[in-house]
C-alpha cells in the first residue's frame, strides 16, 4: 500500500486557493494530488508530473475523470517545459516529494529493493540512462568509493568499494539482494543497527547517482520562484540531508536581501528578497505517523512563500 508522508501537512502548507493552478512534481500513487484535488473548485488546475513511465500510467487511470488534472511524464527538473507543455506560465503553488515511491520498494523487478530480489536496476525513468547493475560492475574501485561517501555518507564506503570489485571478478553483480548480502558484509557487525538494514546507505548513493537526483533538485528549486505567482507557496518534503541542505540553501538565497561581500560600504547588487521563508524550522512527521510508516521516519517539510 503506498502510504503518502506528510499528507495532510504537506497540503495544508500550500494555502490552497480553489481556483489555482498547482504542480505536483512528484505524483508517485497520487496521495497528495488526491488530497489538494478536494481543496480545488472546477475552475482550479493541477499538472501532475512524473518522470516514472509506470506512475505516469497509473495516475492516467486514477485521474481519468478528472478534468481539473494534467499527467505530463517528466522530470521535475524540466518543470519550466512541462508547465510549457500545458500552456501555463505561473502556479500558485508548487510541491514535491522527493521520497522513493513506496510502488517502486514494492515492486521487486524495479531494483529499488534490498528486502525484495530483483533486477539491479534503481532508474525512476527507465526509457533512459544506465542501471545500477552496470555502474556496480564497470566503474573503479575508487569511483565506486566516491559515490558512495558522496551520496550516501557512508563511513565505510571504502571497505564496500572493495568488496564490491573483488565480488564482481568471480560474478558480475545482476541482484538486489546479492548486492545487498555483499555491502552488508563489507561493514563490520558492530555499526549493524537494529531495523536498518547496513545496505541502506549503499543504495541510496547509487540510486541518488543513476537517477542525478541531486543534479534535478537543484534544477527544481532554480526555478520556482520564476513560476510562483505573487503569494504563491513551495513545498517540499526531502529524506536525506543532501537533498535537505540544497533545499534550505536555495530557500535563504530567494530570502535574502543584498547579497555583496560584507566588505562593501554600500549596496550595489539591488537584490530584494523574493520570497518568504514559512517553516523556520523544517516540519517533521509525529511519532504516530513513523510508527505507522517507518519509512517517513527522516521526512523535513519545508515551506516558503513567493513575495
Amino acid at each position: 500500500m503506498h502510504i503518502s508522508v506528510l499528507y495532510h501537512e504537506l497540503i495544508e502548507s500550500l494555502n490552497v486557493s480553489a481556483n489555482g493552478i498547482y504542480v505536483d512534481c512528484t505524483g508517485g500513487g497520487g496521495g497528495h494530488a488526491s488530497l489538494l484535488l478536494e481543496k480545488l473548485s472546477n475552475q482550479g488546475r493541477l499538472i501532475i508530473l512524473d518522470r516514472d513511465i509506470d506512475a505516469v500510467k497509473r495516475l492516467n487511470d486514477k485521474f481519468a475523470e478528472d478534468s481539473r488534472v494534467s499527467v505530463v511524464h517528466s522530470n521535475f527538473a524540466d518543470i519550466d517545459k512541462a508547465l510549457e507543455s500545458c500552456n501555463i506560465a505561473k502556479v500558485d503553488g508548487i510541491y514535491a516529494d522527493f521520497g522513493v515511491s513506496s510502488f517502486q520498494l514494492q515492486e521487486a523487478e524495479r531494483g529499488f529493493s534490498f528486502r525484495k530480489d530483483g533486477p539491479l536496476d534503481m532508474r525512476m525513468d527507465t526509457t533512459c540512462g544506465e542501471p545500477v547493475s552496470e555502474v556496480v560492475n564497470s566503474y573503479s574501485e575508487s569511483n565506486l568509493s566516491t559515490i558512495i561517501y558522496k551520496y550516501g555518507e557512508e563511513r565505510f564506503s571504502r571497505q564496500i568499494a572493495a568488496a564490491v570489485v573483488k565480488r564482481r571478478a568471480v560474478k558480475p553483480f545482476t541482484t538486489t539482494l546479492d548486492f545487498a548480502e555483499v555491502v552488508k558484509s563489507a561493514i563490520p557487525k558492530k555499526f549493524h543497527k537494529k531495523g536498518i538494514n547496513p545496505a541502506t546507505k549503499t543504495f541510496q548513493a547509487f540510486r541518488i547517482f543513476v537517477n542525478a537526483e541531486l543534479d534535478a533538485v537543484e534544477s527544481l528549486m532554480s526555478k520556482i520562484s520564476s513560476l510562483l505567482k505573487p503569494n504563491g507557496r513551495f513545498a517540499a518534503i526531502s529524506f536525506h540531508s543532501l537533498e535537505d541542505r540544497i533545499v534550505k540553501e536555495w530557500l535563504h538565497h530567494y530570502a535574502a536581501p543584498c547579497t555583496c561581500p560584507d566588505s562593501f560600504p554600500v549596496c550595489v547588487c539591488g537584490k530584494e528578497p523574493e520570497m518568504k521563508i514559512i517553516t523556520k524550522k523544517p516540519i517533521v512527521p509525529t511519532e504516530k505517523e513513523v510508527h505507522d510508516n517507518p519509512l517517513s521516519r527522516s521526512a523535513k517539510l519545508r515551506v516558503a512563500e513567493r513575495i
